[in-house]
């Protein structure tokens, strides 16, 4: 579809999306993901889509990109319709974008930098997957730039956050540690999955807000997100991490 250029989305990031695995066609978390938008719409004020028209829309859009096989991105985006300047039109209309790509999975483990850009854990948008993704975008160009794959972002307050695109975990002294939503982190649908796992493992967890010095005592360092699922580093800003068992417990219990 063409998006107009008076699109909120489009001017100001005024909206919020989602990107969920399909594989053969199959969308995996749909619910979940449609669920954590309909939270965003209460943050920012959004009616919600409506959940049977949004799977139809996603389900076109594998279809009519030829993606019924294989993996698959599927992004749903919803903004707040059309509208110039910071005030919304009332009533609010707002607008479903869906789209649809192919997704190879990530091959091998991630090599991550710690960059310079902050996640602002004081700022709504911290919580929820908001259109507003720039700083998002220059964390992972600085990453990339130091020849790394992923960036590790730090909060306002200098706490582990996460990574540009991925919630982020490690394995100290046979315990999970993971950054609390309060240090500025997206409630992941995967995150939520691996704190199951772990749990079912009879793993101790611990979401703590903590400095880049808790990565020193780490055994082993790992990021998740729904298109690459639990994806274990391989380096952080030079310090070399190893497989790890519980890793690879964790993600075969994610799989």
């Amino acid at each position: 579809m063409s998006v107009p250029d008076d699109d909120r989305g489009l001017l100001l990031g005024d909206g919020l999306f989602e990107t969920l695995l399909a594989q053969d066609g199959r969308m995996e978390d749909f619910d979940a993901h449609l669920q954590r938008m309909v939270h965003g719409c209460t943050v920012i004020g959004l009616p919600p889509p409506v959940p049977g028209e949004a799977r139809a829309a996603a389900e076109a859009a594998l279809q009519a990109c030829g993606l019924a096989a294989g993996r698959a991105a599927v992004r749903l985006t919803w903004t707040a319709g059309s509208g110039r300047g910071l005030d919304r039109r009332e009533p609010v209309s707002p607008r479903l974008i869906v789209t649809a790509s192919a997704s190879p999975l990530q091959a091998g483990p991630a090599r991550l930098r710690t960059v310079s850009v902050r996640r602002n854990d004081r700022s709504p948008a911290a919580r929820i997957k908001s259109l507003s993704y720039l700083d998002n975008v220059l964390a992972r160009r600085e990453a990339r730039a130091a020849g790394a794959d992923e960036a590790l972002m730090l909060n306002t307050r200098g706490e582990l956050a996460c990574a540009a695109a991925a919630n982020l975990f490690w394995i100290e002294a046979e315990r999970l540690f993971t950054p609390a939503l309060a240090c500025g982190v997206l409630d992941g649908i995967v995150r939520g999955r691996v704190l199951a796992a772990a749990a079912a493992l009879g793993l101790q967890t611990v979401e703590v807000r903590e400095a880049p010095s808790a990565l020193e005592r780490a055994e082993a360092v790992f990021l998740t997100s729904s298109l690459a699922g639990v994806r274990p580093a391989s380096e952080l800003d030079g310090r070399a991490y190893g497989p790890h068992p519980l890793v690879e417990a964790i993600s075969s219990r994610c799989r």
